[in-house]
Formats: structure tokens, sequence, C-alpha cells
């Protein structure tokens, strides 16, 4: 055994494609305030759980981004996407960074407000 990615050379860690995440429902409905509130809250601290604050700003600059482009970022920012939605990825020393699913993509109850 090694470490983690030791059996791995850096073609096979960073070759998942991304992809537009699955539908989801969140546990209550919630407004797309209530959804842009969380974001901003999350991204607000999601530096201070660990992990370096280039791959936490390449994860969000790519989370915001189209499909293509999202690849491009966390290609070039050596991001390893563990999940292919991106809810799981590493950095290059092998930390982790979990993102939920209200970041990458909005719930199929979000509550439409006329």
């Amino acid at each position: 055994m090694g470490c983690f990615g030791s059996s791995l050379n850096k073609q096979d860690r960073t070759a998942k494609q991304i992809r537009k995440p699955k539908p989801w429902k969140f546990p209550r409905p919630v407004t797309w305030s209530q959804l842009v509130q969380m974001r901003y809250e999350f991204w607000d601290t999601a530096p201070h759980h660990g992990g370096k604050k280039e791959i936490w700003d390449a994860i969000h600059a790519a989370a915001e981004a189209d499909i293509e482009l999202a690849q491009a970022i966390v290609d070039s920012a050596g991001v390893i996407v563990h999940k292919p939605d991106m809810t799981v990825c590493y950095d290059e020393r092998g930390t982790k960074y979990e993102i939920p699913r209200y970041v990458l993509s909005e719930p199929t109850n979000l509550i439409q407000l006329s």
C-alpha cells in the first residue's frame, strides 16, 4: 500500500469528466433567494474547513461555469474530480473537498415566486 494515489499517474487521477448533476430534491422546499443565501454562506466559509484557498476558488469558479469551462478550470488548477458531478474533489496533495449539491445545481422542489 502507499499514500493516496501512489499507484495512479496524474492522467488517471484527472481523467474524470465533469457532468451536470442529476436532478435532486432538497429536504425542504426553498426559494431562489434562500438558495442564493445558502450558496453564499457555503463559499464564504468553505476555506475555513481546510484545503487551499486557490483550490476552493477554482472549484467555486467551476461550479458557476458551463461544463466545458468548468472542466478546463479544474484541469488547469490540478483539481482531481472524484465524482463527476463535482460533489467530491481532491487536490494534488490528497486533501478532500466536499461540495453540497445545492451549490452545484438547483433542486427540483425550488419554490417559484411570481
